[in-house]
C-alpha cells in the first residue's frame, strides 16, 4: 500500500538531520594511561570502573604481556 501523499524533500531532510554519526570520545585509562571507550574494558589493564577489573587471557585483556 502506497502513502497517500509524497513526503517533501525538505521534510525528508529535516527527519534525516538526526541520523548523522556522532564522533567517538575515548577516555584515558587511569591505570595504564591508554585510551579506552566508555563502559568498556581497557585492553592493557582490564580496568572498567573503580572496583572492577576484568581478565580474559584468551583475548589478552587484563593479563601481563610478558615482554
Amino acid at each position: 500500500m502506497q502513502p497517500s501523499f509524497r513526503q517533501s524533500y525538505g521534510r525528508t531532510r529535516r527527519r534525516r538531520s538526526h541520523h548523522a554519526l556522532k564522533p567517538v570520545n575515548p577516555t584515558v585509562c587511569p591505570i595504564s594511561g591508554t585510551s579506552k571507550m566508555h563502559h568498556r574494558a581497557c585492553k592493557e589493564s582490564g580496568y572498567v570502573r573503580p572496583g572492577l577489573r576484568i581478565s580474559v587471557p584468551k583475548l589478552g585483556i587484563g593479563v601481563d604481556r610478558g615482554e
